[in-house]
């Protein structure tokens, strides 16, 4: 598994607290870059821009990311273009969202 893997997986810790579905499932992840020193960047967005629990959800993908052995620094660029849709969930997202 590479690190652009490993760090989608453990993203999947992070819950959207109002929705109770993972960030990557929930379709908020645009982008996930790594540099072959350890450096990761994150791409994001929130359902809404004026959510919240935000700073929680951006903390708990910062704090999830540098608990992996590999990764040196993270940085989580929060981004509203494109704007966050319901298309953009994981057919696993969905299933959860529609029960």
């Amino acid at each position: 598994m590479n690190l652009v893997e490993k760090v989608r997986n453990e993203l999947k810790s992070v819950y959207d607290p109002e929705l109770n579905i993972n960030v990557v499932d929930l379709g908020l992840i645009y982008n996930i870059e790594v540099t072959d020193e350890g450096d990761v960047k994150v791409t994001m967005t929130l359902t809404t821009p004026g959510c919240p629990l935000h700073s929680s959800i951006e903390r708990g993908v910062r704090y999830s990311l540098e608990g992996l052995e590999e990764v040196r620094n993270v940085e989580v660029d929060l981004v509203w273009e494109p704007a966050w849709t319901p298309d953009k969930m994981t057919p696993e997202g969905m299933k959860i969202l529609h029960g």
